[in-house]
C-alpha cells in the first residue's frame, strides 16, 4: 500500500506542477489517478461499497458541472470550458470521485476547493496570468490528506 501511495503521490505532485507552471496537465495522468485512488478505496473496503461509493460520487460531481455549466450559460454568458472551468479541472473532478466515501468526499471536496481559493488569493499578485490552476491546487490538498495518511491510520475516510 505504501508504494500505491507514494505513487499517487507523485502523479498528484506532477499534476500540481504542470498546472502551476504551464496550465496544462497530461491528459493520461487523471485516469491514472482515479484507478490508482479506487485501488486504494479498495483495498479499505469491498468493492461493491467502493463502486456505490464512487457512483454517488460522480453523481455529485455531475450535478455540480450541471449548475457551473448553467450558470456559465445564463448567468456569465460564456462557455463552461473556455472561460470557467478547464477540461483538466472536470477530468481531475471525476478521476478523485473515485477516492474516498460519500461524506469524506463531499467534506474533502469543499475544503479542496477553499484550500484553492485560499492559495489563489495568496499567489494571485505573483502570476500574470488571471486563470486558476485549479486541478493542481486540488492535488497538492489531496497529496497533503493522503500524505497525512501515510503517518495515521484514517480507515474513517472510507467509512460512513
Amino acid at each position: 500500500m505504501w508504494i500505491i501511495k507514494l505513487f499517487l503521490l507523485g502523479i498528484f505532485s506532477l499534476i500540481f506542477f504542470q498546472d502551476y507552471k504551464d496550465r496544462t496537465v497530461y491528459w493520461f495522468l487523471y485516469p491514472i489517478t482515479g484507478i490508482v485512488v479506487l485501488i486504494l478505496q479498495i483495498q479499505i473496503v469491498s468493492i461493491p461499497v467502493a463502486l456505490v461509493n464512487s457512483g454517488i460520487n460522480l453523481l455529485f460531481i455531475g450535478f455540480l458541472l450541471f449548475f457551473c455549466y448553467w450558470y456559465a450559460q445564463i448567468k456569465l454568458k460564456k462557455s463552461l470550458l473556455q472561460s470557467v472551468l478547464g477540461l483538466g479541472d472536470v477530468l481531475f473532478f471525476i478521476a478523485i470521485a473515485f477516492s474516498f466515501s460519500i461524506v469524506s468526499f463531499l467534506v474533502l471536496f469543499v475544503f479542496a476547493l477553499l484550500f484553492s481559493l485560499i492559495l489563489h488569493f495568496v499567489f494571485k499578485n505573483k502570476h500574470a496570468e488571471q486563470t486558476v490552476p485549479l486541478a493542481g491546487y486540488m492535488s497538492l490538498f489531496y497529496a497533503t490528506v493522503y500524505g497525512i495518511s501515510f503517518f495515521y491510520n484514517l480507515h474513517f475516510l472510507y467509512a460512513y
